[in-house]
């Protein structure tokens, strides 16, 4: 009888080792199925501040700090309501941003933004009478008792090997996975219809997220990218620094090595001139991704947090995936280039295009410092003919901006 109680225990146990999904440092199995242990620091302001439990570190325990809104919270509907999530990651130098909590919480989602610097920011700031959302310092810090690791260049890259508990890249995505988790176990959430996006390392860290995790319907990072170690990115002195180490790091914590296995549908967001994210290194990030994306180069975005989080495409391609798949972005096929001309395929039913432009540099040195052209195009039945680039253009792409002023990319073509 002992036998029979023992056999199928153990089949039990060597199965779970068996199926168990690691990617690298990352327990996926436990990072999705275990909701953190969760401390609500208000429960009666628009937009909550809580901690939650992060991995540890050299052994200690760590806690996340994390505002949390939804319409409800704000007082745009009433308690009882179900919504889709949304979890928004900071980059380099940020905090968790009570502003863009409230942002997405107005367009209708849940929303969850983290700190990822062991830190916890000011409160917000709230309106005395309507209670709505007034200002947030954001410059204002607390370390938190049990924080975890600073958001510095010791820890994204010179602590690479050995023991990842002081890795922040392994950290920064098991915190938004565990947030992801935490955001889907609430009770106004539709737990299968939740998107996640960052902004420069914040994109970064989106890259690494949605290509761990599966269960997001939507991922936009914006600058971030992989393939940090090539070109002419800033990252790429600090890379090549480790030496020895440096191809572990790439193997491990550089999104291009991780993207080739995303399958959330995915829309790159970023400028022609960004020196965090240079656009090479860019277009390498989303040509290895296997499933479906979308991108939108626009010539010259500046580089920041709100100008990161204020394209209206972001959210139109968050609702397009986790509010009823209506009114998607532009679809923007491959340029195809003939002796006169450049012909792209354009699908946007439903809907019409208001206008196309073929942009190019004839620059060349630093990508950062390229001045870039445009020339109109023309709209036709089956998307954009537009003119071919000069001769001397050596490196170029279409835009296509819809009926409601949103503006989509064909994928950037280098000639040099």
């Amino acid at each position: 009888m002992l036998l029979k109680i023992q056999i199928p225990l153990l089949i039990l146990f060597f199965t779970s080792i068996v199926s168990a999904e690691e990617v690298g440092p990352w327990n996926l199995d436990t990072l999705k199925s275990a909701v953190p242990a969760v401390t609500w620091l208000n429960t009666d302001q628009p937009i909550r501040s809580l901690t939650y439990a992060g991995e540890k570190v050299n052994g200690s325990d760590t806690e996340v700090f994390a505002f949390y809104a939804s319409p409800a919270t704000i007082g745009q509907v009433k308690e009882g309501s179900k919504f889709p999530g949304i979890v928004l990651i900071h980059g380099g130098g940020g905090t968790a941003f009570a502003e863009w909590v409230n942002l997405w919480a107005k367009r209708g989602y849940a929303a969850i933004a983290m700190d990822l610097s062991g830190s916890r920011p000011a409160d917000p700031v709230f309106d005395e009478k309507t209670k709505a959302f007034k200002s947030h310092n954001t410059k204002e810090r607390t370390r938190l008792t049990k924080g975890g690791l600073n958001h510095s260049h010791k820890e994204k890259f010179d602590s690479i090997g050995g023991d990842t508990s002081d890795d922040w890249p392994f950290h920064a995505a098991a915190s938004v996975m565990r947030a992801h988790s935490l955001l889907r176990s609430l009770p106004e959430v539709d737990a299968e219809r939740t998107a996640v996006t960052g902004i420069s390392w914040g994109g970064y860290t989106t890259c690494l997220a949605a290509s761990l995790d599966d269960r997001f319907k939507a991922a936009v990072p914006v600058y971030g990218c992989g393939f940090l170690h090539e070109g002419e990115s800033v990252q790429k002195p600090s890379i090549d620094k480790l030496e020895d180490r440096k191809a572990e790091w790439v193997k491990q914590y550089d999104p291009g090595s991780l993207l080739p296995r995303c399958e959330v549908p995915i829309f790159f967001v970023n400028g022609t001139n960004d020196i965090h994210y240079v656009l090479d290194s860019y277009m390498k990030s989303y040509n290895v991704v296997p499933g479906e994306k979308h991108i939108r180069i626009k010539p010259m975005m500046p580089h920041g947090h709100q100008s990161g989080w204020a394209p209206k495409e972001i959210g139109l391609f968050v609702d397009s995936k986790c509010i009823d798949g209506a009114n998607p972005l532009p679809v923007v096929g491959k340029p195809v280039l003939s002796v006169d001309s450049v012909e792209v395929a354009v699908s946007y039913p439903g809907g019409k295009l208001k206008s196309a432009k073929l942009n190019y540099t004839i620059d060349g040195g630093i990508r950062s410092k390229r001045k870039w052209e445009s020339l109109d195009a023309e709209i036709t039945a089956e998307g954009v003919t537009a003119p071919k680039p000069p001769t001397e253009a050596n490196t170029w792409f279409i835009t296509v901006t819809d009926d409601r002023d949103a503006m989509v990319s064909s994928e950037v073509i280098f000639s040099e």
